[in-house]
């Protein structure tokens, strides 16, 4: 996911990243247990949930002191805080949900207790592996009552070189993926997002770009094989006890409309032992909107070596673009092709760096030169930072006017930011219908709003996401149509929300065909077949469909 971790526009301060403070709290089930808040309709009891736990297990201890009742505001807090990226959610007392548990299993027959019990005692589960869900859908609801199933004791990463794979746990993050394959391996990378902290689990089940999808595609076109347990408990070790209807719709259609992922295997890709990276940076003055405008036309065209995103946002009152770039190759070639199809950024040598593949991921999480092991922290979060987000695919170049349209309407609100990420290459090659990810071949580039805001009140969020509407519906005219497509990775309920249980496949296709296109009713099919009842649900779950 090219998201916005640790971005540092030039001459601006970025948020403040903080390491929040891990709880630890352990029950003899190895479960971690925690209350929260109620409802109206008061949720099982404390002895109900234990007592079907303990009938599921070879024991029947509970330590009583892993509780932690709703009275206790302060842990309430933390739990919250470790939750959540997005504290739009936390502070703003949003009508959704919290919690009555949290169940932090290490073993899939620990799972396979979390989801009995919580079906047998009509408990909704919500499955969360780094938190990074930028609507909240893997730890908050407005269905009540539900848990927490945090995967994050599920983060081995066993590799084998020979085979050149992997299997991880679903709980690790992404950082703890490249970390693993940095230390064992110099020729060996993976094709994921920038943000280490983002876990595997989404990113994976959601498509995930990353700066290496023009010459490898997505994440989960990467993904040969997973572990998987279903509603009913049944644990499948691989796609093929699963089918490959079910392999085929976890990866890129959502894993947690279906069951639980516990661990998925990836085909690690060769790299070479020298990529080069530059970053460079133009302030609107500088001819900006036609390099920009230029930048439309050879993103996707350029050797698949080659990945260069742009950043745009307002600093100090001033719209700046930000050219990033990977190279998967030496400065030596990297120059004349950049002379060649794009001598309009005046790329020069100086203004490039070469370096591993592992450092070209520290590079671009903007941490050039720190620690490897800072890729292990999974707490990169801002601080007190609140932000809604949209997507869009674009398929004809945005006229320089209309650019310009955009510019002005960053001077309307504070942090306003695109990210507009380059297809082509392998993205192109590789089907529409081989994933549940649809935007592929007729598309150029996918953009990624963002508003933030620091300002605890509930107008400031009124405003800001007034202000994402409006830019929102200004560039309908400029993207994909028919339906205009949406990234699930960056989710966004203005596209529609399910009514329930009984939500229809009809009312579900106002936002499931943005993401998956026509392959939402092969979703809804499998769904039929793996989930029928709509156990696995949320607000923008694939709801079940029978023919």
């Amino acid at each position: 996911m090219l998201s916005l971790c640790n971005f540092k526009p030039k001459k601006t301060k970025t948020p403040n990243m903080i390491k929040l403070e891990a709880f630890a709290l352990f029950l003899f089930l190895l479960f971690l247990v925690k209350w929260v808040n109620s409802d109206s309709n008061p949720p099982p009891s404390t002895d109900q949930l234990l007592s079907c736990m303990s009938t599921h297990s070879t024991s029947s201890f509970i330590n009583p002191k892993s509780f932690i009742h709703k009275s206790d505001s302060k842990l309430y807090s933390d739990l919250s805080q470790s939750l959540s990226q997005n504290y739009r959610f936390l502070s703003l007392n949003f009508t959704s949900q919290r919690p009555i548990l949290v169940v932090t299993p290490r073993t899939e027959s620990e799972i396979q207790r979390s989801l009995l019990c919580s079906k047998k005692l009509g408990v909704q589960v919500r499955i969360k592996s780094g938190g990074h869900d930028y609507e909240g859908l893997s730890y908050l609801s407005s269905q009540s009552p539900f848990i927490v199933l945090d995967l994050i004791n599920l983060r081995s990463i066993e590799l084998n070189l020979r085979e050149e794979t992997a299997w991880v746990g679903a709980g690790a993050t992404i950082g703890e993926l490249y970390y693993k394959i940095a230390k064992s391996s110099k020729i060996h990378g993976f094709p994921a997002g920038t943000c280490p902290s983002v876990g595997v689990g989404g990113h994976f089940s959601g498509g995930g770009f990353g700066a290496m999808m023009r010459k490898h595609g997505l994440a989960a076109d990467n993904v040969v094989d997973a572990r998987f347990v279903d509603a009913k408990g049944r644990i499948f070790s691989g796609r093929r006890e699963m089918g490959e209807d079910l392999f085929w719709a976890i990866r890129g259609g959502g894993a947690a409309s279906f069951g639980v992922v516990v661990s998925w295997k990836v085909k690690l890709v060769r790299v070479p032992e020298k990529v080069t990276c530059f970053t460079r940076y133009l302030p609107l003055s500088q001819n900006m909107t036609k390099i920009v405008h230029r930048w439309q036309y050879i993103a996707a065209e350029l050797d698949d070596n080659l990945f260069i995103r742009v950043i745009l946002y307002n600093t100090g009152g001033s719209v700046q673009g930000t050219f990033q770039a990977n190279y998967l190759g030496g400065i030596d070639k990297l120059i004349p092709l950049m002379n060649q199809k794009f001598p309009e950024l005046g790329l020069r040598s100086q203004d490039c760096s070469e370096m591993s593949w592992i450092d070209s991921i520290m590079y671009f999480n903007w941490k050039k030169g720190q620690p490897l092991e800072t890729l292990l922290d999974r707490g990169q979060r801002y601080n007190d930072v609140y932000f809604k987000a949209k997507s869009d695919f674009v398929k004809k170049p945005i006229p320089e006017t209309g650019l310009e349209g955009i510019w002005k309407r960053f001077h309307e609100v504070e942090s306003p930011v695109m990210i507009m990420e380059p297809l082509g290459g392998k993205m192109h090659e590789i089907g529409e219908t081989e994933t549940p990810f649809p935007h592929r071949r007729g598309n150029m580039y996918n953009i990624q709003y963002m508003v933030k805001w620091r300002v605890k009140e509930i107008e400031e969020m009124k405003k800001h996401v007034r202000w994402m509407r409006l830019l929102y519906r200004y560039m309908r005219v400029y993207v994909s149509g028919s339906p205009r497509g949406a990234y699930l990775n960056y989710r966004d309920l203005d596209l529609g929300m399910n009514k329930g249980i009984n939500s229809s496949f009809e009312d579900a296709s106002l936002w499931g065909m943005r993401y998956f296109g026509t392959n939402f009713k092969r979703l809804a099919m499998v769904k039929g077949k793996i989930d029928p009842t709509n156990f696995f649900r949320n607000e923008q779950s694939v709801p079940p469909l029978f023919v």
